[in-house]
């Protein structure tokens, strides 16, 4: 999954030039996502779908690729109706495998859908919960620091990512030293480390990565 790209400004009354007269504070996406188990099991279940779409283009690729090598070793003795034939049954089986890709793999397509089914309620939920703290405790902006927005320093203690796994009734993780994934309570405490990105074949079309943002219902 792409860094989830963040900016929330909760404007009561503020004008631009105002902005450093505001509260602010900022929140790690990447690390309360890691912290929270459904996201993980999502990307796996994401990731093994993926992976076996994937073994069953390869199989068609090279089912295609047996009927070229013998057509092209028994063509000499074909005749021209059967040249055409063979020749058509390629051009169909190689347009096939390419639909099937687009169904997967495409914009919106199964895999996109897939993502969308499993992880956009996640972020919707992180969202509301920042939006939430944003407007309780009177914050005009929160930054994402996981995200691609260049923060040359950042204060640990206005960082409130913690507090957002909190309200959101995960335990937390060790931030320092990359500990554990966060569970509920009760709950079974996964690894620090999130799940190996979902990607489609090399030679598929990649799926829209519009659903990587948060953004409210």
């Amino acid at each position: 999954m792409k860094k989830l790209i963040w900016i929330i400004a909760v404007i009561a009354g503020m004008i631009p030039t105002g902005l450093f007269a505001q509260k602010y504070c900022y929140v790690d996406t990447e690390y309360i996502l890691e912290n929270i188990t459904e996201y993980k099991a999502a990307q796996q279940q994401l990731d093994q779908l993926s992976i076996n779409w994937q073994k069953e283009i390869e199989t068609k690729y090279a089912f295609i690729d047996k009927l070229y090598k013998d057509f092209q070793a028994e063509q000499i003795l074909l005749t021209d109706e059967m040249k055409r034939k063979r020749e058509n049954e390629i051009v169909t089986k190689e347009k096939e495998v390419k639909d099937f890709q687009k169904q997967k793999f495409g914009f919106e397509g199964e895999l996109f859908k897939k993502k969308q089914e499993l992880v956009k309620p996640i972020q919707d939920k992180i969202f509301n919960a920042i939006k939430k703290m944003a407007t309780d405790q009177s914050y005009a902006v929160v930054f994402d620091k996981s995200s691609d927005l260049i923060m040359l320093y950042a204060n640990p203690k206005y960082d409130k990512s913690d507090d957002i796994l909190n309200a959101l009734g995960y335990k937390v993780g060790d931030k320092g030293t990359g500990g554990g994934a966060g569970s509920k309570p009760g709950g079974t405490t996964g690894g620090s480390n999130t799940s190996p990105k979902t990607n489609p074949p090399a030679n598929s079309t990649p799926a829209s990565d519009q659903d990587s943002n948060i953004r409210p219902k």
